[in-house]
């Protein structure tokens, strides 16, 4: 008994990905194989899925191969929704035909004073062979050797889902390029947002004395003047969430270089900078930091959308 090698169709290129990168949860992939008088097909699909749920069809007495074929998927993928599909053929001419000797001498010799009287025709064998239980088909559904048909079915499932594999991290490098140009967004809208005259002290006591002026004819006692743009400067300090997002920078960019699994933790991250980008918006008493609020905000609804496919 030999084991004929499996024949996976997937993306050659993909393999000499570096296995650090992100990974993807969306992918299809197909082997082929035989073993004996056994060929059969293995199909893996693979979509978004908040943890690791994989389901396997199978035929009908091959559901013992359930327990191997899912530490196989666990052993390549932290997320992700799997779907694997069997499907086993035989081979015909390798099925055995069985004859019932002793049926059919009973036969004979039953028939015998039939035929010896002249009452009925010689039995022929087409006649014979068309009596239930005399000729019977012997369905080998299982090899000489079963324990070396799971091997070579969950060997090929093995390929299977290293294709699958390598078609994930081919979405993750687009997801990561994506991801960065988010982040690199994101990080130019903070420093915009702490180089803008909203935020400095001096431009706020001039807005604070122009209003003044306007209700005012006399203007704002200067010590007066100080003390409200003290206190408005307080009220728009945005230091701490700017820190806080030059933060959330860092680490997005240490996790998107470090590599799935990820995904949930840049999922959390998303929601830090969405937190900070409204705090912005919220503090912001100029048009300009409020602009630069909103860009940050779609920059980080479009992080977080991403996000949702990286494993």
């Amino acid at each position: 008994m030999s084991r004929a090698g499996a024949r996976s169709k997937g993306p050659a290129s993909a393999r000499a990905i570096n296995m650090a990168q992100l990974s993807g949860m969306t992918g299809f992939a197909r082997t082929e194989a035989s073993f004996e008088q056994f060929s059969w097909v293995w199909e893996v699909r693979s979509v978004n899925g908040k943890g690791l749920e994989a389901r396997f069809r199978f035929p009908g007495g091959y559901d013992r191969l359930e327990a191997g074929a899912r530490d196989l998927a666990k052993a390549r993928f932290a997320r992700g929704n799997i779907q694997a599909s069997l499907t086993l053929n035989r081979d015909a001419s390798d099925a055995a035909l069985r004859l019932d000797t002793a049926r059919i001498e009973a036969i004979l010799a039953a028939a015998e004073p039939y035929v010896s009287s002249g009452r009925v025709r010689p039995v022929s064998l087409d006649g014979l062979l068309g009596v239930r239980g005399v000729l019977d088909v012997e369905d080998r559904s299982e090899p000489d050797d079963a324990d070396e048909l799971d091997a070579a079915l969950l060997e090929s499932l093995a390929l299977a889902l290293d294709s699958l594999r390598d078609v994930r991290l081919v979405e993750g490098g687009e997801l990561q390029a994506l991801l960065n140009g988010h982040v690199d967004t994101i990080e130019t809208l903070t420093h915009q947002a702490e180089t803008s005259a909203a935020v400095r002290l001096d431009a706020i006591r001039d807005r604070i004395a122009a209003k003044y002026a306007e209700l005012l004819p006399q203007g704002l006692d200067p010590d007066r003047l100080a003390t409200e743009a003290a206190t408005m400067a307080v009220k728009m300090d945005v230091r701490e969430e700017l820190d806080r997002l030059h933060a959330h920078i860092r680490a997005a960019r240490e996790l998107l270089a470090a590599g799935s699994p990820t995904g949930r933790k840049l999922d959390f991250l998303s929601q830090e900078f969405n937190r900070e980008a409204n705090t912005l918006c919220s503090k912001s008493s100029d048009s300009s930091l409020t602009q630069i609020g909103l860009a940050m905000k779609n920059a980080v609804d479009q992080f977080r959308e991403q996000v949702q496919n990286v494993e």
